[in-house]
């Protein structure tokens, strides 16, 4: 089996004293977090960077002690690939997203409870969710 990694971050910011994530919608109409596949000769840290900003044209910071490794198959070609995700949590302030629109239809911000309606999947709510909590432990 082709396995296929990627890295990417929960990447949210603060709004009038209010928790915003950046969510993007792909082209098929999929909500998720900013990722992508890991080149040749880079850290799981160095690709969130590059890949959040490829995608949202942010530069971010990302968040010591999450980690979060979300695993799923599909197949391509007949052929069956593993999926594995690495993805951190990342803040940014005071700057203005931009889609990369070779890959995304959209980018919005929106708080927990609006991201959660809109996923697809239930990978993504585990994550936001465990980013939430991380957070609200941490004091953020």
């Amino acid at each position: 089996m082709k396995v296929e990694k990627s890295c990417g971050a929960v990447v949210f910011t603060n709004v009038n004293g209010k928790r915003k994530y950046v969510i993007i919608s792909n082209l098929e109409g999929i909500y998720g977090f900013p990722k992508g596949h890991m080149e040749p000769g880079e850290t799981k840290e160095e690709t969130a960077i590059r890949e959040i900003k490829e995608e949202t044209n942010l530069d971010v910071t990302l968040i010591d002690g999450f980690e979060e490794v979300v695993e799923h198959t599909f197949f391509c070609f007949c052929e069956e690939i593993l999926k594995n995700v690495t993805y951190f949590l990342a803040e940014y302030k005071d700057q203005e997203f931009k889609a990369q629109e070779e890959e995304l239809s959209k980018i919005e911000l929106m708080d927990y409870e609006e991201a959660m309606n809109k996923f697809q999947f239930e990978n993504n709510r585990i994550v936001l969710k465990k980013a939430e909590e991380f957070l609200n432990n941490k004091g953020e």
